[in-house]
Parts: C-alpha cells; sequence; structure tokens
C-alpha cells in the first residue's frame, strides 16, 4: 500500500497519503475516516482527518499499537471514496472594507477591485478539507488563483470573530476571536462555533461552502437575529 504510518505518542498514530493537498489525496483521507468510524475496531477512540492523513486514537487498555494498525490496514483495503458529497452550507459574508479591512489592500496587491475580489471570492463552491487551528477552523479549498495571497507578514493579536479570510489557495471564517495571519475580505455573521448548539461546531471535514453576499443592513439583521438566538443555521444548509 503506497500509504505510511507514523507514531502521534504512546496512544496514536498518523495514516499518511502522500504529501500533496488535493481532493483526490483528501478523498482517500475521508474515505478511510468513514470506513472506521461505520465499523470502528476494537479499542479505537477516534479518528481526526487531515489534508492527507488520518490520526487513528486507540486506548491502549483495550488494544495495542499492532493490533489497531492492523485492522487500520483491514479496513484501508476495504475502503472505497464516498459517492455521497458532504453536506452544502451557504454562508452569508458582507464584503465590506470595516468589517474585512484587508480588502482594499488585496486587492490593490493583486491588481483588482474591491468589488471584483468580492465577487470572484463568492464565485466558487469550497471543500473544507479539515478542521483545525481552534474549534470549528475550517480550512476550505480551492481559492481561485486570481486571489492567491501568501499570509500576512505581520499577523493580528485579535482577529474578529466571523471573519472571512483568504491565504494562498484557502479561504476560511474565524469561529472565535482569535490571533491570525490571514487576510480578511470580510464578516459572517453566523457562529461557525456555539457552544449552545446540539452540535457546536457548523462545519465537517468533507462538506461544502458557498459564500451568499449581503449588504451592510442584510448583515444587520442576521447578527441581530443571532444575538436574540432567532436564527437556526439549520437554514443555511443547502436542499
Amino acid at each position: 500500500m503506497d500509504v505510511r504510518f507514523t507514531s502521534a505518542g504512546d496512544t496514536a498514530f498518523n495514516v499518511e497519503f502522500g504529501e500533496a493537498v488535493d481532493r483526490a489525496t483528501n478523498a482517500r483521507v475521508m474515505a478511510l475516516h468513514a470506513r472506521l468510524k461505520g465499523a470502528p475496531p476494537l479499542g479505537l477512540v477516534e479518528t481526526v482527518p487531515t489534508f492527507r492523513s488520518l490520526l487513528v486514537v486507540y486506548d491502549p487498555l483495550t488494544s495495542g499499537r499492532r493490533e489497531m494498525q492492523a485492522a487500520v490496514e483491514t479496513a484501508l483495503a476495504a475502503a472505497t471514496a464516498a459517492t455521497e458529497p458532504g453536506r452544502l452550507w451557504r454562508l452569508p459574508v458582507c464584503y465590506a472594507p470595516d468589517l474585512g479591512p484587508d480588502l482594499v489592500e488585496v486587492a490593490d496587491a493583486l491588481g483588482l477591485t474591491a468589488e471584483r475580489v468580492a465577487a470572484l471570492h463568492g464565485s466558487s463552491e469550497y471543500f473544507v478539507y479539515m478542521l483545525g487551528f481552534m474549534p470549528g477552523f475550517g480550512y476550505m479549498g480551492d481559492l481561485v488563483p486570481e486571489l492567491e495571497r501568501p499570509r500576512r507578514t505581520e499577523p493580528r493579536l485579535r482577529v474578529p470573530a466571523g471573519s472571512v479570510a483568504i491565504a494562498g489557495r484557502l479561504t476560511t471564517v474565524y469561529p472565535w476571536e482569535s490571533p491570525g495571519g490571514w487576510h480578511l475580505i470580510g464578516r459572517c455573521p453566523v457562529p461557525l462555533y456555539d457552544a449552545g448548539r446540539t452540535d457546536p461546531i457548523l462545519l465537517a471535514a468533507g462538506d461544502r461552502v458557498r459564500f451568499d453576499p449581503v449588504d451592510r443592513a442584510g448583515f444587520d439583521t442576521i447578527a441581530a437575529a443571532v444575538d436574540a438566538s432567532q436564527f437556526d443555521p439549520g437554514r443555511l444548509r443547502a436542499a
């Protein structure tokens, strides 16, 4: 098999599928993730998908590394790429300079207008490769090449929650206020993490996302509904 097993502490290991960050590689990760989730071997605690690897965590009182790796190898032989696409979310975003303080700078650097940057960003359907950095932070690809920019040379100490950002060929929405070095081009009024929800994290690896532009009035209306606990994020799921 063209995979590699690497240790990740005393009770976990990675199943690595190469070095590429693309959907074909990630599909293999998600296929194994689904297989193990659907038929978990004895002692499996959890699996965590990333761009190109799957972290396998096991209970050392129930299973050992040798036994768990053998079970994963068996699952690998039976795993097939998912035929059903992940959920599609339509997230509202307001592309305004006060909500996306890097919008104009990004546009100038790319030789575009701010309106063109917003239009290009909202024209694609993005794939959630993985979650990381903080709960609810989705690494979404693939950004159109016209918007590709390296990370900021000076990260911000405080990025507002809901900030829509780009870096390299990826885009994201910051679920919490945090430090960050991506370029902020807008803001989403719907929290991607809410401890009060049954499932606090909105996105999952394998989901798809489209960004629907809203004007400032629309943004304020949704934000007010969220603050009043009168907004159901389930309405963002496309049929």
